[in-house]
Order: structure tokens, then sequence, then C-alpha cells
């Protein structure tokens, strides 16, 4: 049986109610299967993580950063190994990339979703 951690679950919500402008602009663009018919989720939990958004049938994470991941790159390229290990594929994009290039923020995950995923 899965375990679901409490914490995890209980921050995700938090986020979900108190998105930076950039994860409100590229929610509004990959909800509802806008990006090739692709359900993402917001804010989803793996493992002690929670990644900005996923889609979980293709298992690629979409992580937005912001002006505070320059101080954090050990803790990034640790979480981003964790995921990786469990199977997921992750894209990073500048917050600025997508207040400034929506265009090709989507088409880089769309090109991602046309990629055959990891086994």
């Amino acid at each position: 049986m899965k375990r679901i951690n409490l914490t995890s679950t209980e921050r995700a919500r938090e986020l979900r109610s108190d998105m930076t402008d950039a994860e409100q602009k590229i929610w509004h663009a990959i909800r509802g299967e806008q990006i090739k018919g692709h359900k993402f989720r917001r804010q989803y939990v793996i493992g002690s993580y929670i990644a900005d958004f996923a889609c979980v049938k293709e298992k690629l994470v979409i992580e937005l950063d912001g002006g505070q991941h320059q101080d954090q790159v050990k803790y990034d390229e640790k979480r981003t190994a964790f995921l990786e290990a469990q199977g997921w594929r992750v894209l990073r994009f500048w917050n600025n990339d997508v207040m400034g290039n929506m265009d090709g923020v989507l088409f880089r995950i769309a090109e991602n979703l046309s990629a055959t995923p990891p086994s």
C-alpha cells in the first residue's frame, strides 16, 4: 500500500491557492488537456517533493524557477536527480521565460510530450 505524505499534500494545497504570476500563466495554457490532449496536474506530490506541474501519463514534470533558485542550485539538482530516478523527465523554465516567451515554452513542452517517455 502506498503511503501518502499528509504534510506534502497539505503544502501542495497551499501552493495551489497561492500561485505566482508565472505559474498562473502557464497553468492557464496547459490545463484542460490543451497541449496535445495531455492532462497536467499542478503542485503534484512525488515522493517528498512537490512538482510545479506534472503530466502523470507521460511522466513529465515542469518546474518554474524564479530568482530564489539561483541560491538553491544544489537542492534543485538533488530534486531533479530524485525525479529522474523515479522515471520522470524534468523541464525547467525561468519565470521570465514564461512571462516573455510563452510560445517558446509551450513549444518545448509539446516537443517533450512527443518524445517517448523513459521506461
